[in-house]
């Protein structure tokens, strides 16, 4: 990938788009940019494992492996999000794996030592990413307030309700499609429940006519009552 093309990807990234040329050639951020081949871990059972990272394009799986040796999906990462060490803290991600999904994925990757330093230089970077964590830290909160409190229909519509807020952008609140990257299993394990049972009350929303599912993409066919769902659960 040419460095004009690199600069293109990192500018797409809310947390870089206000660098100047000059700004993006002192950080050298070229030279943090890693090409993953679809299946391919960036880490995996990490324990001793300091980087962070910022995906570009594609989607990383974020997983580990229980006691049954059984592979247990935490979360999915699309484009623009953030992982690793996230916190900024060395040696904290129990065993976790990170792994190249559905296609090649393309990152920026952090020691975090140098991320640190980066952020003591730019007061500006530090302000946008202490906000990013910060949002990142109140999804996870709302996931286990949902694990643990509501029942499968209300996370289901709850995660569903989070993908219109990460990709709503430049669509209509009316109804728009995004590109599908879950599959039941998938959405199953996130949520905490079964296939069958995702599958069952996926079936139901398209019946309601709230949304419609394919192997292809997810079209949320009325966004208003998915929000209306949301403030009665």
């Amino acid at each position: 990938m040419m460095i004009d093309e690199k600069m293109l990807l990192i500018r797409n990234y809310d947390l870089w788009c206000h660098i100047s040329d000059k700004e993006y050639e002192e950080l050298n951020l070229e030279h943090n940019f890693i090409e993953v081949k679809k299946g391919d871990y960036i880490y995996f059972d990490s324990h001793f494992h300091n980087k962070l990272y910022f995906l570009k394009k594609g989607y990383i799986k974020i997983g580990y492996i229980d006691g049954d040796g059984k592979e247990v999906v935490k979360e999915i990462i699309q484009k623009g999000e953030t992982f690793g060490q996230v916190t900024l803290e060395k040696n904290n991600l129990n065993g976790e794996f990170a792994q190249a999904y559905k296609g090649d994925v393309s990152l920026c990757a952090f020691n975090i030592e140098d991320f640190q330093k980066l952020l003591k230089s730019k007061p500006e970077l530090a302000l946008a990413y202490s906000k990013q964590v910060g949002n990142k830290l109140h999804q996870i909160q709302n996931r286990l307030v949902n694990l643990l409190n509501k029942d499968v229909k209300t996370r289901l519509v709850n995660f569903f309700g989070q993908l219109i807020e990460k990709n709503i952008g430049d669509n209509t609140a009316d109804g728009f499609c995004i590109p599908n990257y879950l599959t039941h299993e998938d959405i199953a394990n996130l949520i905490g429940s079964t296939r069958q049972t995702v599958t069952t009350m996926i079936n139901e929303l398209e019946a309601e006519g709230v949304l419609s599912y394919n192997r292809h993409e997810i079209c949320f066919l009325n966004v208003k009552k998915i929000q209306s769902l949301l403030s009665v659960m």
